[in-house]
Parts: C-alpha cells; sequence; structure tokens
C-alpha cells in the first residue's frame, strides 16, 4: 500500500470541527469586531472570511480551518453565504 493511500484513508476518518467548536479558538476582541451587532443572527461567510483574513495577516496559519471544515459549514448550513431579508 502507498504511502499516498494511506494517508487518504486516514483523512477519511478525521473528523472536521463544527463551526461553533471552530469559533471558540478565534481571540475574543476579532470575534468582537467580526460579528458587532450581529450576534444573534447566524454567522456569514463574509464575517469568517474577515476574521481569516486577520488571523492570515497576524501569522496564525494554524488557527484557520480547513477547505473540508468550510465547506462543511456552507454545506450543512452553520454559516450563511448571504441574508435575505423576509418578502413584504
Amino acid at each position: 500500500m502507498s504511502k499516498r493511500l494511506i494517508k487518504f484513508e486516514l483523512n477519511l476518518f478525521v473528523m472536521a470541527r463544527s463551526f461553533e467548536e471552530w469559533w471558540t479558538s478565534v481571540p475574543l476582541d476579532l470575534k468582537q469586531k467580526a460579528r458587532k451587532g450581529d450576534e444573534a443572527n447566524k454567522p456569514l461567510l463574509n464575517q469568517v472570511n474577515y476574521v481569516l483574513l486577520h488571523l492570515h495577516l497576524a501569522g496564525k496559519h494554524d488557527a484557520k480551518p480547513s477547505h473540508e471544515e468550510l465547506k462543511d459549514w456552507l454545506h450543512s448550513g452553520q454559516v450563511d453565504v448571504l441574508r435575505m431579508a423576509p418578502k413584504k
């Protein structure tokens, strides 16, 4: 069995973090800046991107979520891509 195949099989068994699990690891000041005034609503992708950019600029690459985690958050509805106003 090749190393590449073994690595792929191991990755299948790794559980991705939920958005809330990751969000608890984000510094408080960054969370407050990203979600100020919008804490009661579901997080938006733009707010997550704001946090990712600031983590990247601070060199905290290990604090950023994986591609799989981000994809899961969007596909499972943990994070909204945009927020639509209800029809009147």
